[in-house]
């Protein structure tokens, strides 16, 4: 299957039947290495069914390498669809030295190192005890696309009704070319930070809601 991103090759992760990553190198835990070449909600999909719990991404994602942006985009989507499921991933963020720039991105599964900032551990520290699943996701209705965002400490709701948001948000699932969405729907995604711009490409942060943590009311 071609990659979801035009641009973007296919990608090789490993991944264990178990959360703990000591426990995931046993032999009877090791599911091995899966590539992924086809959707990231697809590949997150047959890597639960497999069993996989904890998958291990093949190298760090580097926000500021913009000449890697498709790459970013994709893995950050990824990680995205991974978490949704209550997959543990095994990742490293560089996101450059804005020390709250971690906030977009954080409503996916913790990563084990963020890079280049000043405070990296405290970072880490606080990108972990503030997460849960389910902190920014979007669903289908009939018709209708609803978004819940909490990373920035409230909860921020939208209804998307316009087709061609809808047409917007199918394009920019696994992340997609400056070119692919129109401006003034980009303008307003951006501005409310449901996308995120990494060079010319751009990233849609909510993932689908697979699994509630809570009832949907009180998330």
């Amino acid at each position: 299957m071609t990659p979801a991103l035009t641009g973007t090759a296919p990608f090789t992760v490993t991944a264990s039947r178990d959360y703990d990553p000591e426990v995931g190198t046993l032999p009877a835990m090791s599911l091995g290495r899966f590539e992924i070449d086809m959707s990231g909600a697809e590949a997150a999909r047959r890597l639960f069914a497999a069993g996989a719990r904890h998958v291990t991404l093949p190298r760090p994602v580097d926000l500021t390498d913009t000449a890697d942006a498709a790459w970013s985009v994709r893995a950050l989507s990824f990680v995205g669809d991974l978490s949704s499921l209550a997959v543990s991933v095994d990742w490293q963020l560089r996101t450059g030295p804005d020390p709250d720039a971690w906030r977009h991105f954080g409503h996916l599964h913790p990563p084990t190192a963020v890079l280049g900032i000043a405070d990296p551990v405290a970072t880490a520290l606080a990108w972990r005890t503030t997460y849960y699943i389910c902190k920014c996701i979007f669903r289908y209705g009939p018709g209708f696309i609803q978004v819940r965002d909490r990373r920035y400490g409230e909860l921020r709701r939208f209804t998307i009704d316009e087709p061609e948001y809808h047409e917007a948000v199918a394009a920019l699932t696994d992340g997609a070319h400056v070119d692919a969405v129109p401006r003034p729907i980009l303008d307003d995604l951006m501005a409310e930070t449901l996308v995120v711009r990494l060079g010319d490409h751009l990233w849609w942060a909510p993932y689908r809601v697979r699994r509630w943590s809570e009832a949907p009311l009180v998330i």
